[in-house]
């Protein structure tokens, strides 16, 4: 389950990835393709993404020239927050937009929202998790900064060889050779220096 608040996406192929990467996973070597699971995918939006006025746009796969219908296991749903057709959906799709901690209509889920909003131990339940969320994506930042730190790195100490090496008189192309990477990629490196003595 998703949702989705950007319009910019192509959102029926990101629902195709989606079910591809389930899909993936649940196919381990070996295993023939009866083995998959039928997997429902529903993809939550703040909008009416397809703009004709039903708040759920089931997605049915069919043979073209026979209108048979395609059985793959893949269910698709796609659901809106925008359209208020009165429906127990559209109900829980207003919900979610509010999510009021004194709105009771929603059982189950009505209650959890009011004890994490409203009650002294569901308000700290939920700065824990929001603190292991804001800690995850620092520790993640970080990492993605000393993997991006250490490229800058490498690249910079080739494009310093790629100079030293011009300076001793070795062409664009043998230095490209020699570091392993694009004669334009050095060329690029070089057009700051001057030309070698010879």
């Amino acid at each position: 389950m998703e949702i989705q608040r950007s319009e910019t996406i192509d959102h029926a192929r990101r629902t195709r990835f989606y079910g591809a990467m389930i899909d993936s996973e649940y196919l381990e070597k070996g295993k023939t393709y009866g083995e998959l699971p039928d997997v429902y995918i529903i993809y939550i939006s703040e909008t009416d993404l397809w703009k004709a006025g039903y708040t759920v746009y089931p997605v049915k796969k069919y043979f073209e020239n026979t209108a048979l219908n395609y059985v793959d296991g893949q269910y698709i749903s796609y659901v809106n927050a925008e359209v208020d057709d009165g429906s127990e959906t559209a109900k829980l799709m207003k919900y979610f937009k509010t999510a009021d901690p004194n709105d009771m209509t929603h059982g189950e889920l009505s209650k959890r929202v009011h004890y994490l909003k409203c009650e002294e131990g569901g308000y700290e339940e939920m700065c824990e998790v929001s603190e292991k969320i804001y800690r995850e994506g620092i520790e993640d930042g970080r990492i993605s900064g000393l993997k991006e730190g250490r490229k800058e790195g490498w690249l910079e100490s080739q494009k310093e060889t790629a100079k030293n090496l011009f300076e001793m008189g070795m062409s664009a192309d043998t230095i490209a050779q020699a570091l392993k990477v694009s004669v334009k990629l050095v060329q690029e490196w070089l057009s700051g220096s001057t030309s070698p003595a010879r």
